[in-house]
């Protein structure tokens, strides 16, 4: 029996990045596709400069939207015609999606959107003890606004860590370097949540440095990475008796989001087929 040849996507997404490796965005878009038969195709696209990122919308014009991750959650902004209420008030992009004109595909309409201070939040929130009143944020690139934007949401304060004293504040935090970390900060931080991708695969033995031996029963560390399932630093606060949760619920809930507003934009402005 000869296979059908598989019929050609009437639009595709994707996740625009540098560096990428496999991606759970992928699987679970293409698995969206087939159980729903929505013609649709989810790609990769790894671009080293995020000027780039026009110029892959105008060449690839079949793209409906566009996941962004590290490191151009922020640096895609000014390339955006509008942004969503929650994107504009976090400072940071991770879904575009592209309106096409139906009359003329050169014209597009690009919109930023933030699904992940959703998967973060409601992650989390099973999680919030009456204790959890302050969480310290290591880094402060995208996914951190997401987070800080997230916790004010839920009630929580938070100081932030980065590697070298910042010069402009996320929205009232103090800022830490981690050479400034001590005893005295950790146990007054209950929620101590990584957003830098340290401790990534492949490298897998990095982890922030911060004072471990601090933490004890009443802290949850919460990492943002998903791969590998178990980091340097989720090991090392388990050790040291702090309770631990990875990114991967986090990664669904954003998910879902994201599939959503998809969903959304191709009822308001579906695809058409090529005659």
């Amino acid at each position: 029996m000869v296979n059908e040849p598989k019929p050609a996507p009437l639009f595709r997404l994707g996740l625009i990045g540098y560096p990428l490796g496999h991606s759970f965005s992928a699987d679970y878009f293409n698995s969206k596709f087939k159980k729903t038969g929505i013609p649709g195709e989810y790609d990769l696209y790894p671009i080293a400069d995020i000027e780039n990122f026009i110029t892959l919308i105008e060449k690839e014009k079949i793209i409906r939207g566009l996941n962004v991750t590290i490191p151009y959650k922020t640096s895609v902004i000014p390339y955006l015609d509008e942004l969503s209420e929650d994107a504009a008030a976090i400072g940071a992009v991770n879904v575009v999606t592209v309106s096409r004109d139906e009359k003329d595909g050169e014209n597009f309409h690009l919109k930023g959107y933030n699904t992940d201070w959703y998967g973060f939040m409601e992650s989390l929130r099973p999680h919030v003890t009456p204790n959890m009143k302050k969480a310290l944020i290591l880094g402060t690139g995208g996914s951190s606004r997401a987070v800080a934007y997230a916790l004010r949401n839920l009630g929580i304060d938070y100081d932030c860590v980065t590697r070298s004293k910042a010069t402009d504040n996320l929205n009232g935090s103090r800022y830490y370097t981690y050479g400034e970390l001590n005893d005295g900060i950790i146990k007054e931080h209950t929620l101590i949540v990584n957003t830098t991708p340290v401790g990534m695969f492949p490298d897998i033995n990095a982890r922030p440095a911060i004072p471990y031996e601090a933490l004890t029963p009443g802290h949850l560390c919460f990492d943002l990475i998903y791969n590998p399932a178990r980091t340097a630093f989720i090991n090392a606060a388990e050790q040291a008796g702090a309770q631990v949760k990875n990114g991967l619920e986090m990664l669904h809930l954003q998910a879902e989001g994201t599939w959503t507003i998809i969903k959304r934009l191709l009822e308001q402005n579906p695809p058409k087929q090529d005659t």
